[in-house]
């Protein structure tokens, strides 16, 4: 009753203009974090590329938050909406330690498994660019944005197995030689798998809101 009822009443449709405001903004930075993984001397512009971002993504999520609290219908839960957009904004925070880490150590070349890990990491990235508008008509789009999600948490395994294979290269790499730069590479690694953990996050989010509304 309550769900037909609310068919009815007014919505606050900013709240897709948000996410997709927010998703760009991910995806910006996914890109800079791919251009900062290409490394060389432009390593620190992408670096404060991705600072600039993740500047930008924050004053999206407080602008939906405090639409949240001012709307008195929204498209979906409240709580479904603080968890959507907070968990996208912990990608890009992420992101970001990323890059810190990447300036606190000075790193200017990336292995060959962390250049594939950030190309995935802009798939993922599009990916929740893509499932955002989406949800405006679950109901008419419930497979899409099944499958969307499905291929997230495939991106999410795969960059995981990279993250293992990047892992065990280094350190046959740097057994006998810096420890040093072992630690280095081992922490980059680190931050790029959580990157990815937190778009799979994203789409766990967008799972839950699909079987709230269906």
């Amino acid at each position: 009753m309550m769900r037909w009822f609310r068919a009815f009443l007014p919505r606050e449709e900013r709240f897709f203009e948000l996410f997709a405001k927010h998703s760009q903004v991910c995806v910006q930075g996914a890109l800079a974090l791919q251009g900062m993984l290409r490394g060389g001397e432009e390593t620190p512009v992408f670096c404060q590329r991705i600072n600039q971002l993740e500047n930008d993504a924050d004053n999206v999520t407080r602008e939906v938050l405090t639409a949240v609290r001012r709307t008195f219908i929204t498209p979906f839960d409240r709580g479904d909406i603080k968890n959507l957009i907070t968990s996208m904004d912990d990608a890009i925070d992420q992101m970001q330690q990323t890059a810190k880490a990447v300036i606190l150590f000075e790193v200017r070349t990336f292995e060959p498994p962390m250049r594939e890990m950030g190309t995935l990491l802009v798939e993922c990235a599009n990916l929740v660019g893509k499932a955002l508008p989406l949800m405006q008509s679950i109901g008419e789009n419930v497979s899409m944005l099944t499958a969307i999600t499905e291929e997230i948490g495939k991106l999410e395994g795969r960059i995981d197995d990279l993250h293992d294979i990047g892992l065990k290269e280094l350190y046959l790499k740097h057994r006998n030689a810096n420890t040093m730069d072992f630690i280095v590479g081992s922490e980059i690694y680190k931050h790029l798998e959580k990157v990815s953990d937190r778009f799979d996050d994203v789409a766990n989010e967008i799972n839950s809101i699909v079987i709230e509304q269906v």
